[in-house]
């Protein structure tokens, strides 16, 4: 076929249709949770004040899970490191046979 004749041809995927179920839940969900943050029996002033705490709450768990992400990668690397030196040897004595 030319070029011409598969333009504007749909071919469904699955995988694409759940990624965009599951994109679309989320949006829902956020969008459902400011709607009723909103609409909460709360004064400006307090609403303003808890959305600030919860945002920064999820602000610092996001951060302690980048610093514990950071601790496992540096765990990984020392245990690579090891590794090496430990086969290194091997490695060699291998090469030279």
């Amino acid at each position: 076929m030319s070029d011409y004749a598969t333009i504007g041809e749909y071919k469904y995927s699955e995988k694409s249709g759940t990624a965009t179920a599951l994109t679309f839940l989320f949006i829902g969900v956020g969008i459902g949770t400011i709607v009723a943050l909103l609409f909460a029996p709360k004064s400006g002033r307090q609403m303003r004040r808890t959305i600030r705490r919860r945002y920064e709450d999820a602000r610092d768990v996001i951060d302690d899970f980048g610093e514990q992400a950071g601790e496992y990668a540096d765990r990984g690397r020392q245990w690579a490191n090891v590794a090496r030196e430990k086969v290194a040897p091997i490695a060699k004595k291998m090469r030279r046979d």
